[in-house]
């Protein structure tokens, strides 16, 4: 049997629970959460140390068709401009949902990706997919240097002109 007290109690975590999530909406207009995760050469990275250029996030994985499908495109809108990654203007920042460092390696070696690639190798269970609201793949959120949602979920033709269009009204 619960108390008055017990159900109250219950109650306002249930509501305040709901209440959190609300606020940690991944929507246009509001900050981005920081991400800090491990690269492929073991090291630590945090998006924040992207700060005050174009960030392009992109959620993939190696078992995803689609999101390997989109390399290429990635790898050409890098090279597109690679100007304004040299001036700290833009940047890609990779993150996999793998779970096998191996298989990883081994994709950023075949498609040559040369952008931050990270992981904390969770598959789905990866704490920053959950924060960043990923129930399919490919996923990307584009921030700008303030860190604010600029556009998510751009694929395509789209996201080549949104991130033309965002690097030349900078």
């Amino acid at each position: 049997m619960i108390n008055m007290k017990t159900g109250f109690t219950i109650i306002f975590l249930i509501v305040f629970s709901g209440f959190i999530t609300a606020q940690n909406k991944i929507e246009i207009g509001k900050k981005a959460p920081e991400i800090t995760m491990t690269k492929a050469d073991g090291t630590s990275f945090s998006l924040s140390a992207l700060k005050g250029k174009l960030v392009l996030i992109d959620f993939w994985a190696t078992w995803c068709a689609p999101c390997v499908e989109e390399q290429p495109q990635l790898k050409t809108m890098y090279e597109t401009y690679s100007e304004q990654v040299k001036n700290n203007q833009f940047e890609i920042l990779g993150v996999s949902l793998d779970k096998n460092k191996e298989s990883w390696q081994k994709a950023i070696d075949r498609f040559n990706i040369n952008w931050i690639q990270i992981s904390d190798l969770k598959f789905w269970k990866s704490p920053v997919a959950k924060l960043y609201e990923v129930d399919e793949l490919p996923f990307n959120v584009i921030i700008d240097g303030q860190g604010t949602i600029l556009a998510k979920n751009l694929h395509g033709k789209e996201l080549e002109e949104f991130i033309k269009k965002s690097l030349t009204q900078n």
